[in-house]
């Protein structure tokens, strides 16, 4: 596998960069800085709200582009390049179809916050994780005055098996993903981690042959379909391994810094 092309790495956030722990290892910030030196672009690109992405990348928050909320938000260098928000009918509509869904749990994804319902303080903290900006409402009859980016549902007892069937109808008219073992996100069609992919390379003038990208569940796929170098996790859904050109370890065992490692090996 010859690396010495690729301009771009693409790199989703939990179960990928992200270990079990929710945390960046030092190595990539190591790795980051041998990176901007070749001038190699790095891009961030997560299901997660942008400010939950922006503290697990402090650090180096100038200088990588943060594709936020699966790709309906995004940020480079800490200048907003676009946000495609739902029209307010769209989400009063999708919150009512949600809202039947048994045992689960509706987060709205704003620009500026996330917007749930009390419930507990486990589900607090579990959306705390992944919203670092949030706010708990009394309902959602009176939305907040936000944009609203995406419509994230969690379901503790499995995402795929007692979230997804209730909404195979918007299928069509909206992206419904499977975004996590408890997740699935309801958004815009347009607003996948593809297109955001696409317009970050048009803008940069980098193709798909020289860009790399990791990732490991279903809202990775439009993104790993573009590029030559794609890579899914050892620890990835099926689907994202019959996706990906190539495989790389866990991302408890450092799967996305091994492959930077032979990218930096041939420099």
């Amino acid at each position: 596998m010859d690396l010495s092309k690729v301009k771009l790495i693409v790199s989703d956030m939990d179960g990928t960069l992200l270990n079990s722990e929710h945390n960046v290892s030092d190595l990539f910030f190591e790795q980051f800085k041998k990176l901007k030196a070749k001038n190699i672009k790095f891009v961030a690109a997560s299901g997660r709200q942008y400010h939950s992405i922006l503290q697990k990348l402090e650090s180096i928050k100038e200088h990588i582009t943060i594709v936020a909320e699966n790709g309906a938000y995004v940020v480079e260098n800490g200048k907003e390049v676009f946000a495609n928000a739902f029209a307010k009918k769209d989400v009063i509509d999708l919150l009512k179809v949600s809202g039947k869904i048994p045992n689960t749990n509706i987060v709205l994804a704003g620009k500026k916050k996330a917007y749930f319902l009390k419930v507990s303080k486990e589900f607090e903290s579990t959306v705390s994780e992944y919203y670092s900006e949030y706010e708990i409402i009394e309902s959602f009859e009176n939305l907040p005055d936000d944009e609203f980016l995406k419509i994230a549902l969690c379901n503790t007892q499995g995402a795929e098996a007692n979230i997804y069937p209730y909404l195979k109808d918007l299928v069509g008219d909206w992206l419904v993903k499977v975004s996590g073992e408890m997740w699935v996100d309801v958004a815009l069609k347009a607003n996948h981690k593809g297109n955001a992919l696409e317009r970050i390379q048009e803008q940069l003038g980098i193709s798909d042959e020289e860009t790399m990208a990791f990732g490991d569940y279903q809202n990775d796929i439009e993104m790993l379909r573009k590029v030559k170098y794609s890579f899914a996790m050892e620890n990835a859904h099926p689907d994202v391994l019959k996706t990906a050109n190539y495989k790389t370890l866990s991302n408890n065992h450092f799967g996305v810094e091994t492959v930077i490692n032979q990218l930096i090996e041939g420099f």
